[in-house]
């Protein structure tokens, strides 16, 4: 029997398969499809975040995106280190969401609440 998965797979996912017994077809992606596979990752990851029942099933999930983001910095020439630096400087900037901060709205100089 066969199974149509279509999607991209962890590099050790063929192996796995293999060693239990069954036959994977895999493709390598130029980098244009990489990408865009990645990003289709992403929000599946994203999904799964959000859907996650327990506490420790969420952390599984955010270190599944973090090693999509990873992968995505690598296709632009950096490190996750340089997007946690990045990301420290927009956090000296502009500030975190510690404080759980939601702006409503913004009232103009003219107007009066």
């Amino acid at each position: 029997m066969e199974k149509v998965y279509n999607k991209l797979v962890r590099d050790n996912i063929p192996k796995i398969i293999k060693d239990d017994g069954r036959e994977p077809i895999v493709k390598v992606l130029d980098d244009k499809t990489f990408k865009k596979e990645l990003e289709i990752k992403l929000l599946e990851e994203y999904k799964e975040v959000l859907s996650a029942d327990t506490s420790e099933d969420r952390i599984e999930e955010l270190a599944d995106m973090l090693e999509i983001i990873r992968s995505l910095s690598i296709l632009e020439n950096k490190t996750l280190e340089d997007i946690v630096e990045v990301a420290n400087l927009k956090r000296n900037k502009r500030g975190g969401f510690e404080k759980k901060i939601f702006l409503e709205r913004v009232l103009e100089n003219d107007e009066q609440i």
